[in-house]
């Protein structure tokens, strides 16, 4: 069997024509965006014709759901044909939002496409590379059993290749689909596990590589920072580097202000230009849907509280300084009043006793475990609202805390006696 030298790429969650949620209400402003999946596709097959890679993978969830028209099918099928065009073959499994049960609508697709079955376990040799790739789609959108173990050992002298969409053992902010272990993975022997499913780029493992590319275009703000896919290099039929590839065609991101020194509103409008200012470099040149949360202890609270959709519109305006492709998502407004007088921190001792009980390990177990039992009740849709979705169980029993000091702090502070000066 050769040694093959070559390069493919690695991609999932494409989520074609999926709807860009938080933007509707700024109505035609946010034109950009709507394009954003089907400009990200394009982006995906500009890099492999560019990068010469042999295959296209494709892990899952390539669409966001039924078609609403055939509109949806041709943009992939136009770019499926320059793929053909080039000479790349593409492979790809249905994930939960595009299982056979839910996408009613099909197009002829070219034949270097080909779409794993979703019966069993199906294995497709590239004989002049020496590769074998293994892969199961979806037929039902819930899959509760693990599918990692029916797939078969790695074909020997060959360099193996799996293709899943899973959760793994879980992740925050992701539903449960075909749940696995590593080292279910591992045991099958294959040398590359191209997954599928969770929307943050992850290398879940080195030996053999296991990896989640992350989606290909961000659709909300809780999705931020760069997207795309992984290339995966292959010299003398050995895996020799992975490397992600930013693709996305429009941005999200989030930017907290600390407001505890900020005394005046044109004090807060400096700070914001700055803020937005910063996130629109890090967008490097692509449209930027930006989330403002103003914190902190300030004296601006009431005054942002008493007028909080002109906050908002005041900072899309001074977005607009930055570029006009940049939009404010969404305002939060997560401020403090100022104390008066005395503040628990001058209190002998409390913030010690505060950092003492928030260590314990069993204290904070207890919190993660209840916060973890109301998170499985709430809907998802009330998360996102809440910008809680993609939080990990740490991070909210540090959140839980924190607004458990500030609330002991409000409570102390409005019982205390208002001094004459």
């Amino acid at each position: 069997m050769p040694a093959a030298s070559f390069q493919f790429l690695h991609a999932a969650d494409l989520h074609l024509d999926s709807p860009l949620r938080g933007l509707a209400r700024r109505g035609e402003v946010a034109g950009a965006f709507v394009e954003a999946s089907r400009r990200a596709l394009e982006n995906l097959v500009n890099a492999a014709i560019a990068e010469r890679v042999a295959f296209v993978i494709i892990a899952g969830d390539l669409y966001d759901g039924d078609w609403r028209d055939y509109a949806t099918g041709q943009v992939f099928a136009r770019q499926m044909g320059r793929l053909a065009q080039a000479g790349i073959r593409v492979f790809l499994v249905r994930g939960n939002h595009d299982a056979e049960s839910v996408i009613t609508r099909q197009l002829p697709l070219p034949d270097a496409v080909h779409s794993f079955s979703v019966r069993a376990v199906e294995s497709i040799a590239i004989e002049d590379l020496g590769v074998v790739l293994h892969g199961r789609g979806f037929a039902g959108r819930h899959v509760a059993e693990n599918v990692a173990r029916t797939y078969p050992p790695a074909a020997p002298g060959r360099l193996n290749i799996g293709v899943l969409h899973t959760s793994l053992t879980g992740r925050d902010g992701h539903d449960v689909y075909a749940p696995c272990s590593i080292e279910d993975l591992k045991q099958t022997g294959y040398d590359y596990w191209a997954l599928g499913h969770v929307h943050q780029r992850e290398v879940v493992a080195e030996d053999p590589f296991i990896v989640f590319p992350g989606n290909l275009q961000g659709r909300h703000a809780r999705e931020t920072g760069p997207k795309g896919a992984t290339l995966v290099r292959v010299e003398g039929g050995r895996i020799r580097a992975v490397e992600a590839r930013t693709l996305d065609a429009a941005r999200f991101d989030h930017r907290t202000l600390d407001l505890a020194d900020i005394e005046a509103p044109a004090d807060l409008a400096r700070a914001a230009r700055a803020a937005i200012a910063t996130a629109r470099e890090a967008a490097d040149g692509r449209p930027l849907a930006l989330r403002l949360t103003l914190a902190g202890e300030t004296a601006l609270h009431d005054h942002l509280h008493a007028r909080t959709e002109q906050v908002s519109e005041e900072m899309q305006a001074l977005a607009w300084d930055a570029g006009s492709d940049v939009l404010i998502e969404k305002v939060c407004l997560a401020t403090r009043p100022r104390r008066r007088g005395m503040s628990l921190s001058a209190i002998a001792g409390f913030d010690e006793i505060v950092a003492e009980v928030a260590a314990d390990p069993a204290f904070r177990a207890d919190i993660q475990r209840t916060l973890a039992d109301l998170r499985s009740k709430t809907p998802a849709e009330a998360l996102d609202l809440l910008g809680l979705g993609g939080a990990d169980g740490e991070a909210l029993a540090e959140a839980a805390i924190a607004a458990a000091r500030d609330a002991a702090m409000t409570a102390i502070a409005d019982a205390e006696p208002e001094r004459e000066a």
